[in-house]
């Protein structure tokens, strides 16, 4: 990822945040993304933790379940756009209609993704959320 202005010693490994109320889901993502180079920073189980470690982790992207206890993934989401504008969200559902790309728009999430294509397909997903966010382009249209 050389660019103007970046050499090999400045790239930093993007750092993701899981969240998931099924530790099995967690359980095969995980080693999905830290295989494909990305540094799991953290995992949390609801969307309450998803905030307080987001606000102390800093990811660069946050994978974030719609159905959550005590606080649904989009509701979450909201929170953290406005408490960090920068980290890039993937919302990802069972029910790929649960969330319509104008809902997912307006609460700033990059890309919803339903669990039902894949760990290929949310693998793919995460690298073009990162390669976007870098090159400044929208995502939720893809």
């Amino acid at each position: 990822m050389d660019g103007p202005g970046h050499t090999s010693s400045q790239y930093r490994v993007p750092r993701l945040l899981v969240v998931d109320d099924n530790p099995s889901i967690r359980y095969l993502i995980r080693p999905l993304l830290e295989h494909a180079g990305y540094e799991i920073c953290g995992e949390t189980e609801d969307g309450v933790q998803a905030i307080d470690s987001a606000k102390q982790l800093k990811p660069d992207l946050i994978l974030l379940d719609v159905s959550m206890p005590r606080l649904g993934g989009p509701e979450a989401a909201s929170v953290l756009k406005r408490a960090l504008p920068k980290t890039r969200i993937i919302l990802f559902t069972l029910f790929d209609d649960a969330i319509g790309k104008a809902v997912a728009s307006a609460i700033g999430v990059d890309l919803v993704l339903s669990k039902t294509d894949g760990m290929e397909k949310l693998l793919g997903a995460v690298q073009t959320v990162l390669e976007r966010n870098a090159s400044g382009q929208s995502v939720l249209s893809v």
